[in-house]
Formats: C-alpha cells, structure tokens, sequence
C-alpha cells in the first residue's frame, strides 16, 4: 500500500558524540540514515567518497558493484523489493556518467532512490581540479526528481533528509546531493527526522464522475501500469475487475506485473503502437487507465488514440503524465487510495463476461529450440512465487504468452528500455526479498551491458538462478528493422554478437554455470538449476 509517512524514529538521536560538541556531517547523515531505515549503503568508492567511510558504522551494510551501473541497477530492485528508497554513494562526474543509464531506467521506473556523489573538497573547486564535476547538480538533470550540491557543509543533512522525502513522494523517483569531500568532518547540527505524507487522495466529485462512468459502461476496458504494484493495490484492483467484469490490459511498456496472467479477465499486453492499441481496444466503449501513461508509444502513429466511441479516464500518480494525455479526463491520487474509493461504492449491475482470452498453442521441442519451448518449460518447472527479473527485450512477446506471471511482487523489468538494468536488478530484488527464489531472464546481448553484476551475486552468495536466452544476436532490432523500412531478414549492420560464451564469463566471477542446447535435457537442467543454493547461469541455445 502507499506510505502515509516516510519514517518513524526515536526523538533521541543516540550518538558517540558528547552532548557539548557538535556531530560531524558523517554522523549526522549515518543518523539519518538509521531513521529512514537505509542502513544498506550501495556503491563503487572513488577518492572523494572515502571520508563516508572513516570508521564504518558496524550497523550498515556496503554492497559493492564493479560499475557504476550495475551500482544503481542493484539498488533499483532493492527499493523496489522493500518499497522504500535505497541509498547509493557514487563517485563524482565520471561516476555519476558512468550511472546514467539505469538513472534514466529508475527514473522510469519510479523508483525511489537517494543518490550521494563525490565531489573535490571545496577549497580546491575553484582551480577544476582532478575528479571534479563542473556543474554537479545539473549533469543527471532531467532523470532526477531533485539535484544539489548544498551550499555549506552544515546543510548536507538537511539535503539529504530532503532528498529522501522527495525521493518518496509520488510520484516516486531518483534524486541526487553531491558532497564534497571535505564536508564529511565539518561540525554541524542533527537534523531530526520527520513524518511527511507520501499519498495523494482522490478528488471526490471526479472520482465520482469516473465511478459513474464505469458503472454506466456496457463494454469496459482497465489498462494498468505499474502504479499499480508500486502501491500495492493487485489485491484491489482484480477485486474491481471481477466487480465490473471489465477486459484487462497491461499498458505498453510495464516494468511491473499488475494483475495475474491466468485470470479469464486478462485480455493481455498493449504493444507501443498507436493503430495496434486503438485496434486491440475495439468494441469497448470505455477505457481507464490505472497507473500508467495513456499511452506510451515507440513509433510515430496517426489517427485516434482510443477507438471511436469509447470515453478515456485516467488514475494516475503524475501529475505530469496526467497533463500530457492526449484526450479524456484524469484523475491524480495515490493508485491504491482511488481504487478503493471506486470499490467503497454500491457494486454495478452486473454484465456479461467478456470474450476469454485465447491460450497459445503449445510449443514443441525442436533441434534448436525456440524461446516458447524454453519458456513454456520455465513456467512448468518454476514455483509460481519465484520472482521473475527480466531483460530479453527480444523474448517479451513470447514470455507475455508463455510464462504467466501469478502473483503480486513476483515480476520486475525496466520501463525505460535501456539495457543493463535486469542483470543488478536481479541482485537487489534478491537482497530484498531473500525468502524468495529469485530467477534472472536475459538476453546474451542485453547482458553483456552490465556483466560484472554475477560477480556481486557470486560474493553475495545469493541463490539466483540466471537464464541467459542465447540468440547470438541483438534480435529484438533486427525484428523491429522492417519499422523503418528494412526487408524482412535483410542484414542489418552491427547486430550479430558470435563467440560469446558464458559459462566462461559466469565462471570468471565466481558462479556455477551449465550449457544447455538439447531440449531432451532442459527440464531437468532448469530443475536442478532452481535448486542451486548459490548464483548459477544457464546459458541456453535458442533458434
């Protein structure tokens, strides 16, 4: 469910520190840091970092990361596991460049995290000395909710207790402090942690207004994204679809899953295509849009947005993505608190069921095997609570048939379509939720982004169980070339990705690993694999 408050803690701040002096930032920070209950710190230490470091509290945690990405991609599926923001230390300019990407992919994942980043002491800044960032504040801009570098020492507690109220607030995101390195000794005073709303509560009359609508549809759509896990409202929101016996669809480009995919109300996934969405969307005359954007497109369409005839709403946490909805009516509020508010109304005349959604027919072993046969097999072997971590932009469309997704808080992927992002993710998810069997779907191209990922799982000694879709190509562009023009199957340059070999790659870091290309033998190959009570890859060889 959504936060009523960011952090509850003692008015007694309990401190080495004598009474008559004054704490020193690093103890100010660490004490808040306690309060908000971010004691595990994530990073790659760099020279300006160091002084966070001096007598290393005995009561955190540092999980390292080999690469700047891989940093931030651990700590995204932390804060998505424990729902609370995760706290990165990164190295100044080159560090923070190096992070960007999976700082664009939590920024589109709505995930709150506090990002500190070193800085040059301040009395050399003026001479742009070795390691400095320029212009610190404004480098990770637009993919921040809120960047600074505080104008004194004594203010870097405070910027940091900021950071994390904005970091989550909703809509939930990223935020960065740069600190300088000399700022970690200075004297200044504790700032005391305190309790600030994170949820939004529905505007009454429109709520009503998009209630009435919904009641008085004859052939309604539910479209959800992932707003809906983020608050904790999958529980609620298959309570509205068996109320309204509504179709329901998962918006283009989800990170998250957000409704079971073997209940009869599942109509499936929305492609990124305008003309695809309206078509798919036919014959409902009103559509709402819970949690996501309305809608997200990955090519230039024209005609309408919604099919003739049907009426648009929208439930959503931005107000942002509210305001550049093409057409309709929106309604911002915490995603949990206005479905609520929809089901606390007298229920509907009750309408016909829709049409059910078809299965796939089942995949058969070949001689190479295809990704439904892998897949398939994945869903007949796996617990349905495992968690899911994936980043196979290729496999997707045939993962949304052939490996359902069951239950709430057990399927992750990035929203933003950058790459780099599942591999660390899945190590985060892992450390958050470490009663849980957590399974790594990749691609071997999108794998190679963000490698040095297994080596913290093997250090970790996490039991991930790592399924490498081994096409030896960046198949998901040469599938979508035909878009722009190409002939189906005509080469395409810089795609083919030969020689790879990660059995060699995972052993490298520390991780068992197996190969596997006969179907005969996969069964029992993922079977022992999901066993494995330490990080282990499956690489497997698929047509």
């Amino acid at each position: 469910m959504s936060q009523s408050k960011t952090c509850s803690h003692s008015n007694s701040l309990e401190t080495s520190v004598s009474k008559n002096e004054k704490p020193t930032v690093r103890e100010a920070v660490l004490e808040l840091l306690r309060a908000f209950k971010m004691t595990t710190i994530f990073g790659n230490p760099g020279s300006t970092e160091l002084p966070l470091f001096l007598d290393f509290p005995e009561d955190f945690d540092y999980k390292l990361g080999l690469q700047e990405a891989v940093v931030v991609g651990m700590a995204d599926g932390y804060a998505q596991a424990t729902r609370n923001a995760a706290f990165i230390n990164l190295h100044s300019a080159a560090g923070v460049g190096n992070a960007m990407g999976n700082i664009f992919t939590a920024f589109k994942n709505g995930t709150p995290l506090v990002i500190t980043a070193g800085q040059q002491a301040r009395s050399i800044l003026p001479f742009e000395p070795f390691l400095y960032s320029a212009e610190a504040a404004e480098l990770p801009k637009p993919y921040v909710k809120w960047s600074v570098e505080p104008a004194r020492a004594q203010d870097v507690p405070l910027a940091i207790a900021r950071a994390y109220y904005i970091a989550m607030q909703q809509p939930r995101g990223p935020v960065l402090v740069s600190i300088p390195a000399d700022d970690w000794s200075q004297p200044c005073d504790y700032v005391a942690p305190r309790v600030v709303s994170t949820a939004i509560a529905p505007e009454p009359g429109l709520l009503q207004e998009i209630a009435q609508a919904l009641d008085n549809s004859k052939r309604p759509a539910i479209v959800l994204g992932d707003g809906v896990e983020r608050d904790g409202a999958w529980n609620l929101i298959v309570q509205l679809a068996e109320r309204q016996n509504a179709r329901i669809w998962t918006a283009p480009m989800s990170g998250r899953c957000n409704f079971p995919g073997d209940h009869p109300l599942f109509a499936g996934y929305l492609p990124a295509m305008r003309e695809k969405i309206v078509s798919l969307l036919g014959g409902h005359d009103l559509i709402l849009v819970i949690g996501a954007p309305a809608f997200i497109y990955h090519v230039e369409g024209a005609g309408p947005h919604v099919p003739e005839g049907a009426a648009l709403y929208q439930m959503v946490d931005d107000a942002n993505m509210a305001s550049w909805t093409p057409e309709g009516t929106s309604i911002v509020c915490s995603i949990d608190l206005g479905v609520k508010a929809l089901l606390d109304r007298p229920a509907p005349a009750k309408r016909p069921l829709p049409a059910l959604r078809v299965a796939p027919p089942r995949a058969e072993p070949t001689p190479l095997m295809s990704v439904a046969y892998l897949l398939q097999t994945l869903d007949e072997v796996r617990d349905p609570a495992s968690i899911i971590v994936e980043e196979a932009p290729s496999a997707r469309p045939v993962m949304h048939r052939y490996l359902p997704i069951y239950q709430t808080e057990t399927f992750y992927t990035c929203a933003s379509g950058g790459l780099g992002h599942g591999l660390p993710a899945s190590v985060g998810v892992a450390l958050g939720k470490p009663d849980k069997k957590v399974i790594g779907l990749m691609g071997d191209g999108s794998s190679m982004y963000s490698i040095q990922a297994l080596w913290s799982a093997a250090q970790l000694k996490l039991p991930i169980t790592y399924i490498i879709v081994k096409n030896r190509r960046y198949a998901a562009l040469q599938e979508f070339a035909p878009t722009f023009g190409f002939e189906v199957d005509a080469p395409l340059e810089g795609c083919d990705l030969p020689d790879l070999d990660f059995v060699a790659l995972a052993k490298g870091q520390g991780c068992d690993a197996v190969h596997v290309s006969d179907p005969a033998q996969l069964h029992d190959v993922l079977r022992a694999a999901l066993k494995s009570p330490v990080p282990i890859v499956v690489e497997v060889d698929v047509a």
